[in-house]
């Protein structure tokens, strides 16, 4: 035991010293990467002499592996055919197994890999067509290309997508543009118990007709309450007109809810997109929440109606297309209307009001994307936003309980730090409405993120995810309270004890991922660590003096790219503090949704969500 702590120790201290000694003394940077290759070589070699320690160089050691700046490869990439005339596009939309971006000749071996093939249909090359910011006859834009590259893959039926351009054999001054796209696997299942009288199954199609179109039915049951078999059907229209302009359309019949939802969304999809708008109506005849994400849930059924309508014009105010800072100016109208008075307790009977709020915003964007992998995704390409946005919003609720005026101010920024050592991301805000010269329904919030660089020891790969935030609510309703079990501030923790709820929340959460090299019947593994930390209670006290509650466990997630199903989890968690009605260790094998980053996208007037 000794020999092996012994050895750790020794080959720690020789790689402190040489980082040290190549800090301490200014080499050329050819002659210092020779001397870094030497020393690994050496070390690996002398590692490899027996078996102990060849495992802990795997595990413990890793080269030095330089920041690889992909943006800049693939507009160097697309700055040699700069300024040149587009005269020919093809599209060539690959198999979903088989063929890959790099070698298009790949064949599908295994049956259920060549059956799968058989039964998808690939993305019509008309809709990819529209989703295509250039066309023939367009000079090349090195910055377009990059960008549309992004816009594609961000489609949820879209694994990759890569735009080659080709010298024209005959002029020189035209090219000749292949785009190459590689499907999702569209059909998909999730579905989940609640105990044992509760559950559901959704069925689904992210690229129905492979139109791009959207299909999905969940099927929701419960053994006591009707009705006992109900269903929640969606279809989405994606990109009408190839003016990335989507409507969703949706039905519900369940024991939870029963309505109509019409959504229409054209969002500013790049910073130099001129108009944003959308509109979204619900008519719910009987539903616990007032919206589908709300998270204030009541137990007597709503009969209600909302409906929202917003447009912005975004005007770019930068004096270079290069990093584009875009202003934008906005207006929208949201509506709330109850066809029965709910039934809540004293004091609650304000939050469901009748009211209109209008609403003007000022947004202030830039952002840009740089891609990189193995980040919320298992090996494929992704787009992490660098940038910031700073919002602000003013409005007026018509309310039939006294007009009132709302304001907030929110600010975000995130960037790659100079030492490409990580991503950082900060956000800020403060908002709520003022009536009768008094604050009310207000709220403070702050999140800070930040994500590590990939370290490569041995052939794994891990990343490192930290996250810290602050929220505190001001003369809120009684019914609105913070919660730790919401969005996973403690994962897996869920309470309704009055002492894990409250108007002020402070919430740390770090995770370790390493990323598995070897598959599981084609799925990508990662296996994960977790420690949570919460703290909750009353808005009058100091946060530190609140009540705390934490988090630790592990687990393993399970995901294949090829496919557009969720990720699968496998989770073990130990909660030291726990409230009455929860327990000390807790068991989960769900599905886990991708995590998205801010992007910094200007979007429609919206009050701050305090949950």
């Amino acid at each position: 035991m000794w020999k092996l702590v012994s050895i750790v120790f020794v080959l720690i201290l020789i790689l402190s010293q040489y980082h040290s000694l190549n800090a301490q003394n200014v080499v050329p940077d050819t002659i210092k990467l020779q001397k870094q290759d030497q020393f690994y070589d050496s070390l690996e070699y002398r590692a490899n002499q027996k078996k102990l320690t060849s495992w802990m160089y795997d595990m413990l050691i890793s080269p030095p592996r330089p920041y690889v700046d992909k943006k800049a490869l693939a507009l160097d990439y697309y700055n040699k055919f700069a300024g040149k005339v587009i005269a020919e596009i093809e599209i060539q939309a690959l198999d979903v197994f088989g063929p890959s971006l790099n070698d298009t000749t790949k064949k599908a071996k295994h049956w259920a890999e060549k059956g799968a093939n058989a039964i998808h249909t690939k993305s019509n090359l008309k809709t990819i067509r529209k989703q295509l910011l250039f066309e023939i006859g367009d000079v090349l834009d090195p910055e377009v290309m990059y960008e549309n590259e992004r816009l594609i893959r961000n489609r949820s039926y879209i694994k990759d997508i890569r735009i080659l351009v080709e010298q024209d054999s005959i002029y020189q001054g035209l090219v000749n543009v292949t785009v190459l796209t590689k499907d999702r696997f569209s059909f998909g299942v999730s579905g989940g118990v609640n105990g044992t009288s509760s559950g559901d199954i959704k069925l689904y199609n992210s690229n129905i007709f492979g139109i791009g179109h959207e299909l999905s039915v969940k099927f929701v049951g419960h053994l006591n309450k009707s009705p006992y078999l109900g269903v929640e059907t969606f279809y989405k229209i994606k990109n009408i007109a190839g003016k990335f302009l989507d409507i969703d359309l949706g039905y519900l019949n369940t024991y939870r809810r029963e309505g109509f939802i019409l959504e229409v969304d054209k969002p500013f999809y790049t910073q130099t997109t001129k108009w944003g708008y959308g509109t979204y109506s619900a008519r719910m005849l009987r539903t616990d929440r007032i919206t589908l994400s709300d998270p204030v849930q009541v137990k007597d059924a709503l009969s209600l109606s909302f409906n929202s309508i917003w447009a912005g014009r975004g005007i770019n105010i930068s004096p270079k297309r290069k990093n584009i800072t875009q202003l934008v100016f906005s207006g929208g109208i949201n509506n709330w209307n109850y066809f029965e008075t709910p039934i809540v307790e004293e004091g609650n009977e304000h939050f469901f009001s009748n009211h209109t709020l209008y609403m003007a915003g000022i947004t202030l964007s830039q952002r840009r994307f740089i891609q990189d992998q193995l980040i919320h995704s298992y090996g494929i390409t992704e787009d992490i936003p660098e940038g910031f946005k700073n919002e602000l919003i003013l409005g007026y609720d018509a309310n039939q309980f006294g007009d009132r005026h709302y304001v907030h101010f929110y600010t975000s920024n995130g960037n790659l730090l100079l030492s490409r050592s990580g991503y950082l991301f900060l956000s800020a805000g403060i908002g709520g409405y003022l009536k009768e010269q008094r604050f009310e329904e207000g709220q403070i919030q702050a999140n800070l993120s930040f994500i590590t660089k990939l370290y490569s020891p041995g052939r794994k790969r891990t990343r490192t995810f930290v996250d810290a935030s602050y929220t505190l609510g001001i003369r809120r309703f009684e019914i609105e309270k913070l919660t730790l079990g919401k969005l996973d501030h403690i994962r897996g923790f869920h309470s309704n004890d009055l002492e894990a709820i409250g108007k002020q929340r402070l919430n740390l959460k770090l995770e370790h991922v390493i990323f598995m090299p070897q598959q599981f019947y084609k799925f990508n593994l990662a296996f994960f660590g977790f420690a949570d930390l919460g703290v909750i209670g009353s808005n009058k006290e100091f946060i530190l003096k609140e009540n705390y509650y934490s988090g630790v466990g592990f687990g393993l997630r399970f995901h294949n790219e090829n496919l557009v199903f969720e990720t699968i989890r496998l989770r073990f968690a130990f909660y030291p503090f726990f409230p009455d009605d929860f327990h000390f260790f807790g068991v989960v094998l769900n599905e886990q949704s991708k995590s998205e980053f801010t992007s910094f996208e200007p979007i429609a007037p919206q009050p701050m969500r305090f949950e």
